[in-house]
């Protein structure tokens, strides 16, 4: 996986309870080939290739700094509003170059939604922040914007909480209240991929609790991936695990395996808390 292949075996760590992965996925979803993102001379994802698997969750592991939400923001092209970044290698969504000159950047937001770290609600009704996406895209009609927020909002498992708010504004909703409205908000316009960028930082232990049973259910459905600075969060919720550090993706597997015998010794010691 990286030049310094070390092949030490790594102590055996414990996993927390979590879901069985489901059965090998059919198809590549995404792969990286050799991919790099520049911020001006600065190399901070640096010839990563790897493979995310369709329908399953991947987190993305590793200290701050070591390009993992670069990299995923790369998957939506989230940075090309960052003045000076640039892309070099392949990125490929069912293999079609992410960075191609034929591709049409809003189909692709389109079938990767995104969820940030700090919940962002707009200033609007819980109604018109899921509708926001669909009405872009040309749904019209009340009925048919009710199906759709409806819909969304039961995948996001926030249907029960807010079906008597949806005219109200979603600032007043809780933290955790908001994120989901936001992952709601994200799947409104069927998303293929979902990305999350550390999704349950800014929340509580219920609140996160919340959100992890939801990327669980989400789970076959959409294709997840999701960074977090959270091992135990990352061994809970996700089928495979990348680890990056310094811009290099430094182990890639299934995550059980990822965490109970690593193949680097990098990836030993970081999960074992030596550094990071």
């Amino acid at each position: 996986m990286t030049e310094n292949t070390l092949h030490i075996p790594a102590r055996k760590t414990t996993l927390p309870d979590r879901k069985p992965a489901p059965a090998a996925p059919s198809r590549v979803h995404v792969r990286a080939e050799e991919f790099s993102v520049f911020y001006g001379q600065n190399e901070a994802v640096r010839k990563v290739s790897f493979e995310i698997p369709a329908g399953q969750v991947t987190a993305i592991i590793g200290p701050s700094g070591c390009g993992k939400s670069t990299f995923l923001r790369a998957i939506n092209r989230m940075n090309d509003l960052i003045p000076g970044c640039r892309a070099a290698g392949k990125l490929l969504l069912d293999e079609n170059d992410v960075f191609g000159p034929r591709i049409d950047v809003t189909a692709l937001r389109r079938r990767v939604g995104m969820v940030f770290q700090k919940p962002n609600p707009f200033p609007k009704s819980v109604f018109d922040n899921v509708a926001y996406g669909p009405r872009i895209h040309g749904v019209r009609g009340r009925t048919r914007l009710m199906d759709v927020v409806q819909r969304s909002l039961r995948k996001a498992a926030l249907w029960d909480e807010v079906k008597d708010r949806l005219p109200q504004n979603a600032l007043g909703l809780s933290g955790g209240q908001q994120q989901r409205l936001c992952i709601a908000r994200a799947i409104a316009v069927d998303p293929e991929i979902l990305l999350m960028d550390e999704p349950t930082s800014a929340l509580d232990p219920q609140a996160t609790s919340r959100i992890e049973d939801l990327i669980g259910e989400l789970r076959g459905n959409y294709t997840v991936i999701a960074v977090t600075h959270n091992m135990q969060q990352a061994a809970r919720i996700s089928d495979f695990t990348a680890f990056f550090y310094e811009g290099d993706l430094i182990d890639f597997g299934p995550t059980t395996q990822l965490f109970t015998n690593p193949r680097e010794k990098r990836t030993e010691d970081y999960i074992t808390g030596r550094f990071g």
